[in-house]
């Protein structure tokens, strides 16, 4: 059984459980109104930078038991579209189950999905949304999947195979895009770059998003993931979605010069 270990603990998050939960306790909001939301778009970096809006975004949802979490490959390793259907990850606040069952259905639906460890073994995409999960709910499941660069219609498909294995086995599971937005142009620059992306992904238009994305040159890392969730919410029932918080890392750093923007949406019925 496939165990994978953390390998950004210590570097993008505090890589001790107690010092972790005090690190997560910064980035939430105790008294959030949560609400059922089918998916919702999370950034991923280092928690100094991006763990205001991802603590901001997670504390707004109803956690279920099983989290779908898509993130784009920064490692160029592995299977193009990787599907990890057994085993556990670890963090520093434990380990959290791969939900097999959805997992399995999930490849059975998909004719781009194919299971692999790799592409996962090295990627920090999916990892750092799991202690944030994990802190709200100690014993979540995850179905961790990793997209590289492709087609539209591509990520359209793992898309509507997420939503088809989700309503096939009648689960409450929730979808997380994980993705940065700009990276490293200044901080007007990306700001007036992202809010075009983020209005498409709140129109719930994933080809406008991957119109923008390709004609205004968005270097959104996740913007595959972020089509795929589009997507299955919209296949689930998706009407409305919500920016919750967008800064960048000129906001935590100081340095308005190059950064990166993060957003944090829920999509809901």
């Amino acid at each position: 059984m496939a165990i994978r270990s953390p390998v950004v603990a210590g570097q993008f998050y505090a890589g001790s459980a107690s010092a972790l939960e005090r690190q997560i306790r910064e980035y939430i909001d105790e008294k959030a109104q949560k609400e059922e939301v089918i998916g919702l778009l999370s950034p991923h970096a280092g928690y100094m930078y991006s763990g205001p809006v991802a603590g901001a975004t997670i504390s707004r949802i109803v956690i279920k038991d099983t989290f779908v979490i898509l993130g784009p490959n920064h490692t160029g390793r592995g299977k193009p579209f990787s599907i990890m259907t057994e085993g556990s990850w670890e963090t520093p606040l434990g380990s959290v189950e791969i939900d097999s069952e959805l997992g399995k259905e999930l490849l059975k639906r998909s004719r781009f999905l194919e299971e692999d460890t790799l592409a996962h073994a090295y990627e920090h995409s999916i990892e750092v949304q799991i202690p944030f999960l994990q802190y709200f709910k100690k014993d979540i499941k995850i179905v961790p999947i990793i997209l590289a660069p492709a087609p539209g219609a591509t990520y359209k498909e793992i898309g509507k195979a997420i939503s088809e294995a989700i309503k096939g086995l009648g689960r409450e599971a929730v979808i997380l895009a994980s993705s940065d937005m700009t990276h490293y142009e200044p901080h007007e620059s990306a700001k007036g770059k992202d809010a075009r992306a983020i209005e498409a992904i709140l129109a719930l238009d994933e080809d406008e998003l991957l119109n923008r994305v390709r004609s205004l040159n968005i270097t959104m890392c996740g913007y595959g993931p972020a089509v795929s969730l589009i997507c299955a919410a919209k296949e689930l029932g998706a009407k409305v979605a919500e920016l919750v918080k967008y800064q960048t890392s000129g906001d935590t750093s100081g340095d308005y010069s190059a950064v990166v923007g993060y957003a944090g949406i829920i999509i809901k019925r």
